[in-house]
């Protein structure tokens, strides 16, 4: 038998609720930043690639938006949408929930998940949080009675805990199959994709609760050089209000925001980086489906 019939590939879809902590986990088992983290919901609004390949074994991770209800504006069904068509055609899925705490939402998405084809494990993430771990067991008593999951794995993505257990029984249900990606590229997405939502998560971190889900990033130049990448980037907000809160005083905070962007980006190209943001108000573009497709979200 040769090298190519003993290798594995897989794709694992990870899907779950907004805030429930599937792009730290994303992280965590590709042991590298692919995807942006935030406490605040909805961070996540595209599908996402992580690849893991270790000897035979490659793992195409596919991180998606969180699923949510009750939003009606184009940008909220274009992340469910694809929350959704992100469990089509993928090996195993990996289906997020939150410890001690299984909501309606929850149970909706697992509704839509299909029983056939696709091995479903339950992660409970999370577990660190929980004081009284007695409890857990007659959590996943009453959410295994919901659907036939073919493992339960309770994690802690933060603190790594069980990532190593997760990883095993990933590993043992991949299909045999040459792999799809060079053994050291670790993210389906492009640099300038990556440029993007890293100018994106800083924002997050500082700007109010409401905005970050009025906020985009658009890469309008990404310009290699020997020895520098140069950079220009517009972040936009839906109302002349906000973009003094994304300006700052003198504008301190987008100085702040490019400066935290550029020294992670240094570090992730492992190059000198020249970073330059404009931020422009482009009215209700969250509920606007030319300017969704402009600024990346493709909406048929």
């Amino acid at each position: 038998m040769n090298s190519s019939q003993t290798k594995k590939t897989g794709m694992v879809s990870l899907i779950g609720k907004t805030n429930v902590g599937k792009s730290t986990l994303l992280n965590q088992l590709v042991e590298q930043k692919v995807s942006i983290t935030s406490r605040k919901p909805q961070t996540t609004r595209q599908r996402l690639l992580g690849i893991k390949t270790e000897g035979s074994n490659q793992i195409i991770y596919v991180d998606t938006p969180g699923f949510h209800q009750g939003h009606k504006r184009a940008l909220n069904k274009f992340m469910n949408k694809t929350a959704l068509s992100s469990i089509e055609g993928v090996d195993i899925v990996l289906f997020v929930v939150d410890a001690l705490n299984f909501s309606p939402t929850d149970e909706h998405l697992l509704n839509r998940v299909p029983t056939k084809d696709n091995q479903v494990m339950l992660v409970i993430n999370k577990i660190d949080k929980v004081a009284k771990k007695e409890k857990l067991m007659p959590f996943v008593e009453e959410v295994i009675k919901l659907f036939p999951f073919s493992e339960v794995i309770p994690i802690s993505a933060l603190k790594r805990k069980n990532i190593d257990i997760l990883e095993k029984e990933i590993t043992k249900r991949l299909p045999v199959g040459a792999h799809l990606y060079p053994e050291d590229q670790i993210a389906g997405s492009s640099e300038r994709f990556l440029a993007s939502e890293i100018i994106r998560e800083k924002c997050i971190s500082r700007v109010g609760d409401e905005i970050p889900y009025r906020l985009s990033v658009v890469i309008d130049s990404f310009k290699e050089e020997d020895k520098l990448i140069t950079i220009d980037g517009t972040i936009y907000i839906e109302k002349e209000s906000q973009k003094g809160i994304v300006i700052g005083e003198q504008g301190k905070r987008l100085k702040a925001i490019g400066t935290a962007a550029r020294k992670e980006l240094e570090g992730m190209l492992d190059n000198k980086v020249m970073l330059r943001l404009w931020v422009k108000v482009k009215k209700d573009w969250t509920n606007d489906r030319s300017a969704l497709n402009f600024m990346g979200y493709k909406i048929v």
